[in-house]
């Protein structure tokens, strides 16, 4: 199946060994199925015979029993419920109502640092918000903020070193240990005061449910650190572009809130942080191609281009390399992000808390007086999904005293 890519200016983030296929759907020499066009990536994220694979799935289903598995990894009807149960906590009424004021007030603190010293490390001052809010969304609350950063932030950094048992042994004992380091000094804590006293958290609506000390500690993870993940990145991937393109930081600050959040969305559809989903097919998936089927055998593994897909002129109209903030208006398309979100039954339930963690910090951060990105971020590259880390981003202002 032909898929065409045109010319196009280069992207901030290009993975160092990054050799796009030309190619709708190809089996790749280890056997994977690679989708790089959007309409067969969203059929496959919708199938009913494909389950989650790739970042985290064997790890959930080492620490869960499998009818308690964190909501992104389970199917069926128990998947269905969880994710209208977690409406109250990630619908955009919700995250409008409940964490726009923390959001600020967190804005507001990390920026008067800033201002203060005069120079600051952008991804840290995303990191910080984002531990904040998603503290507050899952009930890590118990325990030093600063404290729970550093605990997060093992979690996020953490590479392997090196290849064979050795390596995996080390990797497993230093994993083990950041995990019973969080559970104790974040988990038990939080556990404890909500069988005291449940709140509106996630950890509250656990306890809820009946779930176990390790399935909360488990959940506590995928929710907390994959969310901070994503935002954080796409924080400062957003502040760059807004430094680099005075256009578009113009049309940003004298746009309304949600014009703001378009924006914001339209820059993550050609950034997307995670560069490719993955899905085991657990039965003969078939594809509908202009009239005429493909069949993926059972048993293998799909991997989706998510920045081809997203790129995928049929979709995203003329000139898809391009940041249009009305793309989605006038192509039609299902979703500003296109599959930076993920899609189907599976697609990130906290994208609306993203944007707007976002969108409030760049408004307050871009009208600081006198602010420059001083040095391009340096991009790292996590293979395992595909994703870039933004790190080293300094960015400076005259300090407050110096200020008119």
């Amino acid at each position: 199946m032909p898929f065409s890519q045109q010319n196009h200016p280069v992207r901030k983030a290009e993975p160092p060994d990054d050799t796009p296929g030309h190619a709708a759907s190809q089996r790749m020499p280890d056997g994977t199925f690679r989708i790089r066009r959007f309409d067969l990536a969203r059929q496959v994220l919708r199938h009913e015979g494909t389950r989650q694979a790739g970042f985290m799935a064997n790890l959930a289903v080492h620490f869960t029993s499998r009818s308690r598995l964190p909501v992104i990894f389970q199917e069926g009807e128990a998947h269905r419920k969880q994710r209208a149960a977690l409406a109250q906590f990630f619908s955009p009424q919700v995250v409008a109502a409940r964490y726009r004021q923390l959001i600020g007030a967190e804005s507001e603190r990390l920026i008067g640092q800033l201002r203060a010293k005069g120079r600051a490390n952008l991804d840290t001052l995303a990191l910080d918000l984002t531990v904040a809010v998603a503290a507050e969304l899952v009930g890590l609350t118990e325990s030093d903020h600063a404290g729970l950063t550093k605990r997060i932030s093992s979690f996020l950094d953490s590479k392997q070193s090196g290849q064979g048992w050795l390596s995996l042994l080390k990797a497993l004992l230093i994993g083990t240990y950041r995990m019973v380091r969080f559970y104790v000094w974040d988990v038990r804590p939080a556990i404890r005061a909500r069988r005291r006293e449940r709140r509106a958290d996630i950890i509250s609506h656990l306890i809820d449910q009946g779930y176990s000390r390790r399935e909360i500690l488990t959940d506590s993870i995928t929710y907390g650190a994959a969310g901070i993940a994503t935002t954080r990145e796409l924080i400062v991937m957003a502040a760059w572009y807004l430094f680099d393109h005075e256009d578009l930081l113009r049309r940003f600050l004298a746009a309304g809130e949600n014009e703001r959040e378009a924006l914001i969305e339209e820059i993550f559809r050609l950034e997307p942080v995670v560069g490719a989903l993955y899905r085991h097919a657990v039965q003969d998936v078939y594809l509908e191609d202009a009239g005429r089927a493909e069949m993926i055998p059972a048993g293998s593994l799909i991997a989706i281009d998510v920045r081809a897909a997203n790129v995928d002129p049929q979709i995203a109209g003329k000139c898809p390399y391009h940041i249009e903030p009305s793309r989605q208006k006038e192509q039609k398309m299902p979703a500003a992000s296109l599959m930076s979100f993920g899609d189907g039954r599976h697609r990130c339930p906290g994208s609306a808390l993203a944007l707007q963690e976002t969108a409030i910090f760049l408004e307050q951060l871009f009208r600081v007086p006198g602010l420059r990105l001083e040095g391009l971020p340096a991009i790292e590259w996590n293979s395992l999904v595909e994703s870039y880390e933004l790190r080293h981003a300094i960015v400076t202002c005259p300090p407050a005293d110096d200020t008119p």
